[in-house]
């Protein structure tokens, strides 16, 4: 028997369904996501944590889900980061081999509340119209006005510190100890496939909790810095901003994906503001302007670079672009060597096209190393 569920936006509008997952209540920043497949990756993403998710795509769970391990491809973290879900069908059986588990036995797994039933191509208008705001999923009650109440205690996502509780609690390493290229990674929300796309090339990471100290990453004598993809907004984040600042002024090869190419803009005076519904998709066009190349990305971000900033800045430089809406992709620095990409070149999940960048940050690296 289906059990009723009620979605709640923070400007009034409710929509009706039927529980899935574990019952109880959810509360957080609503957003939607375009893929029609890699649920499981952005389910574990630590980047949606605070955020109730809207899956586009009809069905979810036609594959089911596999189990945490290690720079697994499909598992970015060891929990699932989202609030709650969203969905039109939340599907119980699977026809994969491989998987361990059934959507919905994962969510009640991981006591995650999702609602099912919803008209998500009307939910998805309706944000796209009116932005993001806070929403309430609850099988709990499906009294409006008890949720109400509940709804206008959740704090908007502007201005909420969110990556020093999703990071890790203790330095941990991956890659060969052996390999002759160090590398320190904040972990503002690190996602497992990060971590893979470098180890594959050969480097040694060392993953460092999100308020560690420059001097106590520089002490592992590390040939580069890399600043993580995570949640929350990167304004707040002042201890991040003054790490990332003094790598660049110690003159390190720093890269930055999403969280970390805010961060580095900030660290240059280069403010950052909160979207009106964000990125969330695989699909997304950037073009690379410097090679004239374009890229399909994978992205999930609800703030942004003040691209009037950029332009009136001597020292940072745009190098992509987002070919929907202009907004800034990518940017360098033109006395440091550091650079960054607002979407997720680990593609985990999503289209191949930038890993390339990579390879960019393993080249700068060696050709410093070469010099020293």
């Amino acid at each position: 028997m289906k059990i009723p569920a009620v979605l709640l936006l923070e400007d009034g509008t409710v929509y009706y369904g039927y529980a899935g997952g574990a019952i109880g209540t959810a509360t957080g920043e609503i957003c939607f996501n375009t893929g029609m497949t890699g649920y499981q990756e952005i389910f574990t993403d630590p980047s949606y944590f605070g955020q109730i998710l809207v899956a586009t795509h009809v069905h979810i769970g036609n594959y089911g889900v596999r189990d945490y391990e290690l720079l697994e491809d499909e598992v970015q973290s060891k929990s699932i980061k989202i609030a709650g879900l969203v969905c039109k069908s939340f599907n119980v059986f699977y026809s994969r081999e491989q998987a361990s588990r059934s959507v919905e036995d994962y969510f009640k797994m991981e006591n995650k509340v999702a609602i099912e039933g919803v008209d998500t191509r009307a939910l998805v208008r309706h944000i796209r119209s009116r932005g993001a705001m806070n929403a309430i999923i609850s099988s709990e009650t499906t009294d409006v006005d008890v949720l109400k109440k509940k709804l206008k205690e959740v704090p908007s996502m502007a201005g909420l510190e969110l990556s020093s509780i999703v990071s890790t609690k203790e330095s941990y390493e991956v890659g060969d100890p052996a390999s002759s290229v160090k590398v320190a990674a904040l972990d503002l929300g690190i996602k497992s496939h990060i971590l893979k796309c470098m180890v594959t090339r050969g480097m040694h990471v060392k993953v460092f909790p999100a308020k560690t100290s420059y001097a106590e990453m520089k002490s592992w004598n590390p040939d580069g810095y890399f600043i993580s993809n995570g949640p929350g907004d990167p304004a707040v984040m002042d201890y991040a901003i003054h790490t990332v600042r003094q790598a660049l002024d110690d003159d390190q090869t720093v890269f930055g994906i999403c969280l970390g190419h805010q961060l580095l803009a900030l660290a240059n005076g280069i403010p950052t503001f909160k979207m009106h519904h964000g990125h969330r998709g695989l699909n997304h066009p950037v073009k690379n302007i410097i090679t004239g190349r374009c890229e399909i990305t994978s992205q999930n971000h609800g703030f942004s670079v003040d691209p009037d900033a950029i332009k009136s800045s001597k020292d940072v430089e745009v190098t992509h672009i987002n070919l929907n809406d202009r907004s800034i992709e990518g940017l360098r620095l033109r006395n440091r060597r550091a650079f960054s990409v607002q979407y997720h070149p680990e593609a985990a999940p999503g289209p191949h096209d930038s890993r390339y960048l990579f390879d960019h940050f393993l080249k700068m690296i060696k050709e410093e190393v070469a010099v020293k």
